[in-house]
């Protein structure tokens, strides 16, 4: 016998700990959809519930989703949809994330994704399903209660005395390229 806690506890944590660290979560527009106000509408509702929010832009391929969910070390990916390319773009995206180890990250869908394609993409281990007119506090809610609570529970290391050579460099190029800006 295992003590494993029940999803119960595990929502609870994610909630109670999202009180204490910020959830991460990355916004994305995964291919050639060019429409994305409702992925901007969400990133704001998100930004504005206290989550810091990376959104990629539009045209992501999944190799760029996924790269840049690791990058940024993100608790949730939402992706949004139109095209309806849903079918082919997810089943890519959930794999690169397995090949790369990452089997942590809430991954949730929207947009237009037609009824009969919801077991399926559920089944690819996509959570969260929302389409058009979904409320924005249903969203948050979900992203809140389903986040994995040992993903708030860490935290960055702090700068030791070896990093410090690699900060000074990435401020000194930093301020160089401040002066090359008006160029």
């Amino acid at each position: 016998m295992t003590n494993t806690p029940d999803i119960t506890e595990q929502t609870a944590g994610a909630a109670s700990l999202a009180d204490q660290r910020r959830i991460r979560v990355l916004v994305a527009k995964p291919g050639l959809d060019g429409h994305d106000r409702g992925a901007k509408v969400i990133a704001r509702a998100l930004r504005d519930a206290g989550m810091e929010v990376i959104y990629t832009g539009i045209r992501q391929t999944p190799q760029m989703i996924v790269e840049a969910a690791i990058q940024e070390d993100v608790d949730a990916i939402l992706m949004s949809i139109l095209s309806g390319a849903h079918m082919a773009i997810f089943p890519k995206v959930m794999e690169l994330l397995r090949a790369n180890g990452v089997d942590d990250i809430l991954v949730v869908a929207g947009g237009i994704l037609p009824d009969e394609d919801i077991p399926a993409i559920e089944a690819m281990g996509v959570k969260g399903n929302f389409g058009p007119g979904t409320s924005l506090s249903t969203i948050i809610s979900f992203v809140r209660a389903n986040v994995r609570s040992e993903r708030l529970s860490h935290e960055l290391p702090p700068l030791t005395s070896a990093d410090a050579p690699l900060a000074a460099e990435a401020a000194s190029a930093s301020a160089g390229d401040a002066g090359n800006a008006g160029r």
